[in-house]
């Protein structure tokens, strides 16, 4: 597989946390007490690069919103810094209470070096939370220490991300109904959800992600 050049390494410490949901690590609903949010399709926003049209990097089709980029692509806007990518902004903007993202993602096999899910909005940085495939780990953003599931190619998985912005923003992953990661956020003040494929460290020449059934919760409050 044909690779890109990329950046020096990063180095990113965490601080272990006990999951903001309150569960344990074995199988469950991660979205029991949370109600559905309503999703349009104008909040379905792509973001891809900016010298080609939409059906060149995302299709969505028989209910699956399908996104793939180069190494090679421009960025999403001209004079842009940032790397390749074909993403969906969902535009469903939050910035207090208990939020979480759900899909059934699928990730084709040779696809590494790519962010596949983003909470966007921190103090300092741009995100609170990445998740990065390498060599078909899932991993948070690209600690290896922090492996949320060793095997995500060729297959549907159920993703879940939990984002308690009042909890110290503290964050919980599961994959499949299992909590794979709680993680502190890194603060500010708005936030967002981001899928589909953002190029990053040591990337494939090319990158897929798959995706259906997107939907976001709020926590209900009694």
């Amino acid at each position: 597989m044909a690779k890109c050049c990329w950046l020096p390494w990063l180095i990113i410490i965490l601080l272990p946390l006990p999951p903001c949901d309150g569960s344990s690590g074995a199988d469950v609903d991660p979205t029991a007490g949370f109600a559905a949010v309503e999703l349009t399709g104008d909040m379905f926003k792509l973001h891809k690069p900016y010298d080609l049209p939409p059906e060149q990097r995302y299709e969505f089709r028989d209910g699956v919103r399908r996104m793939w980029v180069l190494c090679s692509d421009r960025p999403f806007s001209p004079g842009s810094t940032t790397k390749p990518r074909s993403e969906i902004l969902l535009n469903k903007t939050y910035t207090s209470g208990v939020w979480q993202f759900e899909a059934y993602g699928y990730m084709p096999s040779g696809t590494t070096g790519v962010s596949i899910l983003q909470v966007f909005g921190a103090s300092g940085r741009n995100t609170t939370l990445m998740l990065h495939v390498y060599g078909g780990r899932l991993m948070y953003y690209h600690d290896e220490a922090q492996v949320v599931d060793g095997d995500i190619y060729d297959r549907w998985f159920r993703l879940n991300v939990v984002h308690d912005v009042a909890g110290v923003g503290k964050l919980a992953v599961f994959v499949d109904g299992e909590r794979r990661l709680a993680v502190a956020g890194h603060g500010g003040y708005r936030h967002y959800f981001k899928f589909g494929v953002y190029v990053q460290r040591d990337p494939s020449h090319y990158m897929e992600s798959r995706w259906r059934d997107v939907k976001v919760y709020t926590k209900i409050v009694d």
